[in-house]
């Protein structure tokens, strides 16, 4: 326990902010259902979501990756009492809506807005899929402007998942890539759950796949929230409001989706419509963030200042030891620095790597870095 204390004032604390990024692959591979029959896919009782592990969910060793829902709107041409899981949909769209977009000022949950401003002629995002990150990945934000997702959109899976995959038809002839391009500096704020950028998709591969052949709104992401909204418009031709080319999606979709791919929804489970998109995603790619915040504190021992110790070791006979006259400067050695409140409680602690010699000679400053 200390018995001289020196005050620090605002000329001796600083703080700083670091922002640690790493860069996150998700391979096609894992999500679109290759290792299926290994058990890295997990469906519930309740049915209203699946959850992708990059191993086998039982096993201890397995990490949570990302979840994927659908939901719809009640405003949306897709919403009908008829439908399969309907209610639920439903009930995931609202949850959604209300923790992302929250409420107007009539107390009633706003809908996604496709460019964020909730203009009363806006388009809305009322038929969408959820793709929920895991915390483990996005750690505190996924970082603006990293975000993409290639996304296949022509048939040919043939109803099982790693056909898909493994016959390479839907990638080569069909392929988007979506991007938050203006993350960087261009986000939303008006959003209860943190920043938010618009999702564009732009044609990989294949040729007359998006209508116009340009970049399309499709989605939105949360950078803080982890959680992807991806519009159902994606799987859809221009006669139904989707971004597709109808040339493209009347030779190219299969059954399973066809030109009104995301009309599938409606007569399917939620887990079969996360199987959907699952055994479409290519690859998924972002740099998550970790924000380090710092404290500095410059703790100044001026000449005359800790040049005595308070160990009881520090005399013998009642005479310093390291002293052999009494012409003899005093001499201490400090070892440990210790950062105490206003009323001397002992907060933390800092362990120097080596002792240093403090003498009226000498003054040292002794920089200790709390990161939190």
């Amino acid at each position: 326990m200390a018995t001289t204390f020196k005050t620090l004032t605002s000329n001796d604390v600083s703080t700083t902010r670091t922002l640690l990024h790493e860069a996150i692959p998700i391979t096609g591979s894992i999500v679109s259902g290759t290792y299926a029959s290994d058990g890295n896919l997990k469906n519930y009782s309740h049915g209203m979501f699946q959850s992708i592990y990059d191993y086998p969910h039982l096993s201890s060793s397995a990490n949570h990756i990302f979840d994927i829902t659908v939901g719809y709107d009640a405003n949306s041409a897709l919403s009908g009492t008829s439908n399969t899981q309907h209610t639920k949909k439903r009930n995931i769209y609202n949850q959604m809506a209300q923790v992302l977009v929250g409420h107007d000022v009539t107390g009633a949950i706003r809908s996604f807005d496709e460019d964020g401003n909730f203009s009363a002629g806006g388009t809305k995002l009322d038929s969408v899929f959820f793709l929920n990150f895991s915390r483990l990945l996005t750690k505190d934000e996924v970082k603006k402007g990293s975000f993409e997702l290639k996304i296949g959109v022509s048939g040919g899976i043939g109803g099982t998942y790693p056909t898909f995959n493994q016959a390479g038809l839907t990638f080569n002839s069909g392929l988007l890539t979506v991007t938050d391009l203006s993350g960087a500096n261009g986000y939303l704020t008006n959003s209860p759950a943190g920043e938010y950028g618009i999702l564009y998709a732009t044609a990989s591969l294949g040729t007359n796949v998006l209508k116009g052949n340009q970049n399309y709104a499709v989605g939105l992401i949360y950078y803080q929230a982890g959680i992807v909204v991806l519009s159902g418009s994606i799987f859809n031709d221009e006669a139904q409001g989707g971004i597709l080319n109808n040339s493209f999606s009347t030779t190219e979709l299969g059954t399973n989706f066809g030109p009104t791919g995301f009309m599938s929804v409606t007569g399917s489970t939620i887990q079969a419509s996360a199987a959907a998109i699952r055994n479409r995603l290519y690859n998924i790619s972002f740099n998550n963030t970790t924000e380090l915040n710092s404290t500095i504190y410059f703790c100044r021992a001026n000449h005359n200042d800790f040049n005595y110790s308070a160990n009881p070791t520090y005399l013998t006979g009642s005479k310093i030891r390291v002293k052999t006259s009494t012409t003899d400067s005093p001499v201490s050695y400090i070892t440990t620095v210790g950062l105490y409140s206003a009323d001397n409680e002992l907060l933390a602690v800092a362990k120097l790597s080596e002792p240093l010699k403090k003498t009226p000679e000498t003054e040292l400053t002794l920089r200790v870095r709390l990161d939190y």
